[in-house]
């Protein structure tokens, strides 16, 4: 990884997710997680604070080294117990079956295989497990489309390969059968970085 990427962008990413506007699609995406947790895309640990009540152990994943020393102070603070690791979500060691909820708030739209990165998911939950995310990605708009796959070769080199342009929708149901997903426009943001996806992907029993 560059230098930008390891040392830089975390601090951008934590600046610009710290927005309390996040916050709130957070709390409504973490909110019915439950059982064994496993969050791909950790990033500097803006999630903790979310978990509900019942959480007490989570493990959390993230391939970028340099997102560590951010997370850090937020995992000594949390009163959830993690453990952290740095991971790429495309290729976990977990075993089949391992955990009740898989978690991801705005990192599909980095990661570089992310079919197969979703494939993971599937295979680590449990029968019957849940994946919770909330994504932004390719609008229901022709003519933001438009501004959205023009500006994502941009937009992949400043932040270290994040699409404006993938259909999270259509990512999603390719791997799970059963999948319920709210879209709409963030508040306050840029229709081309807004367009949001939240949902709930259930493996089959």
């Amino acid at each position: 990884m560059s230098f930008y990427s390891q040392k830089i962008l975390p601090y951008l990413l934590d600046w610009a997710m710290s927005d309390s506007a996040y916050g709130e699609y957070r709390r409504a995406v973490l909110s019915e997680v439950q059982g064994e947790v496993l969050e791909i895309g950790f990033g500097t640990g803006l999630n903790l604070s979310y978990y509900p009540e019942q959480i007490h152990k989570l493990v959390a994943i993230d391939a970028n080294p340099g997102m560590n020393a951010l997370a850090r102070k937020r995992v000594e603070n949390a009163r959830i117990t993690v453990d952290h690791r740095v991971l790429n979500g495309e290729s976990l060691p977990m075993a089949d079956g391992s955990f009740d909820s898989v978690v991801s708030t705005w990192v599909l739209c980095s990661i570089a295989q992310v079919e197969q990165a979703l494939q993971e998911v599937y295979r680590v939950l449990k029968p019957g497990g849940r994946f919770f995310f909330v994504e932004h990605g390719l609008s229901n708009e022709p003519t933001v489309q438009v501004w959205q796959n023009r500006l994502t070769p941009l937009q992949k080199v400043i932040a270290d390969g994040c699409h404006f342009n993938r259909n999270i929708r259509k990512l999603v149901e390719q791997q799970f059968e059963q999948v319920t997903i709210d879209e709409f426009y963030a508040d306050k943001t840029p229709k081309i970085v807004g367009y949001l996806y939240k949902g709930i992907a259930t493996k089959r029993e």
